[in-house]
């Protein structure tokens, strides 16, 4: 079983994730901000597979929370993928250079998520 951590101030969001994800047989671990979500990510490194992640959040954004873990040696293999109403070009640049694999734009239908989650996983799995 595949985990994947959702990072979103939105509670709707983390919950409507959460039971799309276990509905598919994922496990789903959650946190409300980047500062969280890396603290989740420190904790349960060895565990997670894939990071579920917003922009704007308050504590710490999503775009610095990505660049936090690719300066972290243990954590900067996790990939992660962008799910957030952000939008510009310029933010996914940025979001490309600090190490994002993938950018879904909100609203979004759960099973086009799960899709793109399980596409990065299978790529990763082939190495």
């Amino acid at each position: 079983m595949s985990t994947v951590l959702v990072v979103d101030d939105s509670e709707t969001v983390r919950v409507q994730l959460q039971r799309a994800f276990e509905e598919a047989g994922y496990e789903v671990l959650e946190a409300e901000n980047g500062r969280l979500g890396l603290e989740e990510m420190r904790r349960s490194k060895d565990k997670i597979d894939i990071v579920l992640c917003d922009v704007n959040m308050p504590e710490m954004d999503g775009l610095e929370m990505v660049r936090q873990v690719h300066l972290e040696d243990d954590l900067k293999d996790i990939p992660i993928l962008m799910l957030t109403t952000e939008a510009s070009k310029a933010s996914k640049e940025v979001g490309k250079g600090a190490g994002v694999v993938a950018w879904i734009t909100k609203p979004f239908k759960s099973p086009k998520v799960i899709g793109a989650v399980e596409r990065v996983l299978k790529k990763r799995k082939k190495g």
